[in-house]
């Protein structure tokens, strides 16, 4: 286990969190045993802290992507399977540490990851930000996390163990509540399912349903009982409604969303997490990665209609968490993210998707996303204010001169105490 961290006071600093469009500047920010013990317009005092002089510069409490999987270490979600454990876990090891370097505090993990990674980051043993994960995403049969390909009659469970695989097969109202009831008790926080077709995967057309009424019923009651919720992986806008009629909390994608069914999710408080830069990405880069025709082909069922469903989204007022979905050499597009929304959305309502309302949805209301007193301090310094120019948190943390998780310094550049 690492130690805890000295205490830091930073002066003068221009805070800009979520809760609020307003920057609060000449702010201090004490830290403490990993925690935010105080935020004041007036001047703080320790006798042991090391104070660090912001000279107006932006802080900003550490971002939170809400849809990523850190074990996809290749672009091939089906491939990453086939590798052995150890390789795959070395991989994961830089790919959470560039996510840290980018300013991300802390990450949802929504197929994938396993408990150890959880404990590994907790430890120290990984340097990387805090994990809330899944487990394995559920598909049926043919869905979104079947990658067996029309010719393959192997049994699904082949790869269900596999650090590398993001979901596992499961079929019937019995085999969702097992599979359900296995993964929360290895550490899942929510239950992630495959509910309609997906680009990657080979032989589910995007329209495609994922499961049937009885079986999304079936995993929401698990997940309830379980006293967390259900996300699922959905771009039309019919297999989105069932999913809300049937208590699902949290849409995954949704580009193909209508103003009535938004409507719906915002009465229900339901989340949605928007991922355009993957569409985006896939679009540029998805032929030499080694994308197949097919799924280039399914790609423009949903890529081109994303900046519309933002708008869609915020004027039925459902909250929006930051998501990025990228696979292998992708990663490095995390903070694009950014810039595409900040097309159809004004700056802040972008960074909320990235704080606030991220963090209400991993389920670290007032513990992330905000520079509050007794938050955890996952905090960045930024070189600009994202306010008026949200590009300036793009990049791989180029404009980020100090990088904060729960207290311990991950990058400074900002010199020696003062």
């Amino acid at each position: 286990m690492t130690s805890a961290p000295a205490p830091l006071l930073l002066r003068n600093a221009n805070v800009i969190d979520g809760t609020t469009p307003q920057v609060r500047e000449g702010y201090d920010v004490l830290v403490e045993s990993g925690l935010i013990k105080e935020v004041s317009d007036k001047p703080l005092k320790s006798a042991s802290a090391r104070i660090i002089d912001l000279k107006g510069k932006s802080l900003l409490p550490g971002l939170i992507d809400c849809h990523v999987h850190v074990v996809a270490g290749i672009a091939s979600l089906g491939g990453s399977a086939a590798f052995p454990d150890s390789l795959v876990a070395a991989r994961t090891v830089n790919i959470m540490r560039d996510m840290l370097m980018r300013g991300f505090t802390t990450v949802r993990d929504v197929g994938g990851a396993d408990h150890g990674l959880v404990v590994a980051v907790e430890e120290g043993s990984i340097l990387g930000p805090r994990l809330v994960i899944s487990g394995k995403a559920l598909s049926q049969t043919g869905g979104h996390a079947d990658f067996r390909g029309r010719f393959d009659d192997r049994s699904p469970a082949y790869y269900t163990s596999k650090l590398g695989a993001v979901g596992r097969v499961v079929d019937g109202v019995p085999e969702i509540r097992r599979a359900a009831r296995e993964e929360i008790k290895a550490g899942a926080q929510f239950i992630k399912i495959m509910a309609n077709g997906g680009v990657a995967s080979p032989t589910d057309p995007i329209a495609f349903y994922g499961f049937s009424r009885e079986e999304l019923e079936a995993v929401v009651e698990e997940a309830r009982m379980a006293q967390t919720y259900v996300a699922g992986h959905l771009y039309t806008d019919d297999a989105i409604r069932r999913f809300i009629d049937a208590g699902g909390h949290s849409v995954e994608h949704g580009s193909l969303i209508e103003p009535p069914t938004a409507r719906l999710m915002a009465e229900k408080g339901a989340f949605v997490v928007p991922t355009l830069v993957t569409l985006e990405v896939l679009k540029e880069e998805g032929k030499a990665l080694g994308f197949p025709d097919d799924s280039l082909a399914k790609l423009e069922t949903v890529r081109g209609v994303g900046l519309r469903s933002l708008e869609i989204y915020r004027d039925a007022g459902v909250k929006m968490a930051y998501g990025t979905d990228l696979l292998g050499p992708m990663h490095r597009h995390q903070s694009r993210e950014f810039s595409l929304r900040a097309q159809a959305l004004k700056p802040f309502e972008v960074l909320q998707s990235a704080t606030v309302h991220a963090a209400e949805l991993a389920g670290l209301a007032g513990r992330a996303g905000v520079v509050a007193a007794g938050a955890f301090a996952d905090l960045i310094v930024v070189e600009g204010n994202p306010l008026k120019d949200i590009g300036v948190l793009g990049g791989q943390g180029d404009k980020l001169s100090l990088i904060m998780k729960g207290g311990a310094i991950a990058k400074d550049q900002l010199g020696k105490a003062a």
